[in-house]
């Protein structure tokens, strides 16, 4: 078995895959210039909204994310089982069986590509 790198606690994304869903307040919120709220308000809106997010998501991943986790690696564990022990004998047999009609064809386009070749040839001297 190979070794498996240690996992980074720090950059959890590292291949970008979910940038679309960064949330802050600001892309959320925003109030146009001669509409403004209280200062105080709007100081506490963006401490609640953050405070909120970020509490509810450790929530919901403390009591579900293993098990999702989990969830999904069964998942891909049978989309892998399915892949290598199914689908893909299954395509190397269809390639093995259709190989000489592969062949057959390919002899068979290369006669009408000579033919149409030929047939020019005659029609253009015609004229």
């Amino acid at each position: 078995m190979s070794v498996r790198p240690e996992i980074d606690l720090i950059n959890r994304d590292p291949n970008d895959m979910n940038n679309y869903i960064q949330v802050e307040f600001d892309d959320v919120f925003a109030e146009p210039t001669g509409t403004h709220s209280a200062a105080c308000v709007w100081r506490n809106s963006y401490k609640c909204f953050t405070c909120g997010k970020n509490v509810c998501y450790k929530l919901m991943t403390f009591f579900c994310g293993i098990c999702i986790a989990l969830a999904w690696g069964c998942a891909f564990a049978q989309i892998s089982f399915s892949v290598i022990w199914c689908f893909a004998p299954y395509l190397r047999a269809i390639h093995i069986i259709l190989y000489p009609f592969k062949k057959i064809y390919s002899i068979i386009l290369a006669c009408k590509f000579f033919l149409i070749i030929i047939l020019n040839f005659f029609l253009l001297k015609k004229n």
